[in-house]
């Protein structure tokens, strides 16, 4: 056995092992398959949004800018993530270095704090469409925008930098085995051979911030929207307002509805075998139906793909 002084450098030159699902190798077989289709899925439709959104003059508003970054983060995210685990389900090598397993852990954590944030910051900007239309230009410039998307990054990324390195740190007493398929705080953490409740009561007071503020706020904006719906008295007005905002409610309710569970509760009472499953929910199938609800009833974006892609009618001379 190893002695405390040598086994880190050990540790971190061995790395770990990500055992995912290799109990079940057919299951495995299904998800690479299923991981691929999606992540292909994830590439294709959001990056054309963030096309369309620089290349089409219509789409040079406050609610796309703040679309086509979400569009960017769900690349981000998944490229950070999916390779690899495509990597462990497709044969039976499952390790994954420190570096990479640090780096993995960090660009989770970062962007998807970023996601919490910028959802809420999309949140108010349906609020200030619907509820103060008249205004609308006025409150979300573009300066304004630039600002929150910034604070939205720079949340979660702080976010990070905090947590990664601390769960990274924990003691494992030579254990390397990650009872998951991609480096995740909770699985880490479960790994610990010290009492965690230190650091998770941080993550919690942290989860509060990145979490459930947001969702706070954004709930408190759809309240005022909904306010505002009802007393639109034309029938078309409240379907015009309701479309603006049924896109970006389900997409909160697909993310916060995975994310509450995986980060909102104690490590001892963290299921593997869930957890692994709404990981794969968020990571793989999250991202790629965001692009379609986002524009299967946007006339905007229909409109801009046509436009790209040539078919729009010509101008008038």
């Amino acid at each position: 056995m190893q002695n405390n002084a040598s086994a880190p450098e050990g540790f971190i030159l061995e790395g770990f092992i990500l055992v995912g699902f290799s109990d079940r190798p057919q299951l495995e077989l299904a998800l690479f398959v299923v991981a691929l289709a999606f992540y292909l899925l994830t590439l294709l439709g959001n990056v054309a949004i963030v096309l369309l959104s620089a290349l089409d003059s219509r789409l040079h508003t406050p609610m796309y800018f703040f679309l086509a970054n979400l569009s960017f983060l769900d690349v981000c995210f998944t490229t950070g993530s999916v390779p690899q685990m495509l990597h462990n389900l497709r044969g039976p090598d499952k390790t994954i270095s420190y570096v990479g397993c640090a780096v993995q852990l960090f660009f989770v954590l970062a962007l998807g704090g970023v996601e919490c944030v910028l959802l809420a910051v999309m949140a108010y900007d349906r609020y200030a469409a619907v509820c103060r239309p008249l205004h609308y230009t006025l409150i979300m410039h573009p300066r304004l925008c630039g600002q929150l998307a910034s604070a939205a990054w720079l949340s979660g990324f702080g976010n990070s930098l905090i947590m990664a390195p601390q769960t990274l740190l924990l003691p494992r007493c030579g254990h390397r085995r990650v009872d998951h398929f991609l480096c995740e705080m909770p699985a880490l953490i479960g790994m610990a051979c010290v009492d965690t409740t230190t650091l998770e009561a941080l993550a919690f007071a942290l989860a509060i911030f990145i979490i459930l503020a947001p969702l706070g706020l954004i709930l408190t904006s759809y309240s005022h929207i909904a306010r505002a719906v009802l007393r639109i008295r034309s029938a078309a007005g409240r379907r015009k307002a309701l479309n603006t905002c049924s896109a970006h409610l389900a997409v909160v309710s697909l993310f916060y509805g995975t994310i509450i569970y995986m980060y909102l509760q104690p490590a001892n009472a963290y299921s593997q075998d869930q957890g692994k499953f709404l990981t794969l929910f968020y990571t793989i199938v999250t991202p790629s139906v965001n692009p379609l609800i986002y524009t299967l009833r946007n006339k905007d974006v229909r409109e801009a793909v046509k436009k790209v892609l040539g078919k729009g009618r010509a101008p008038v001379q």
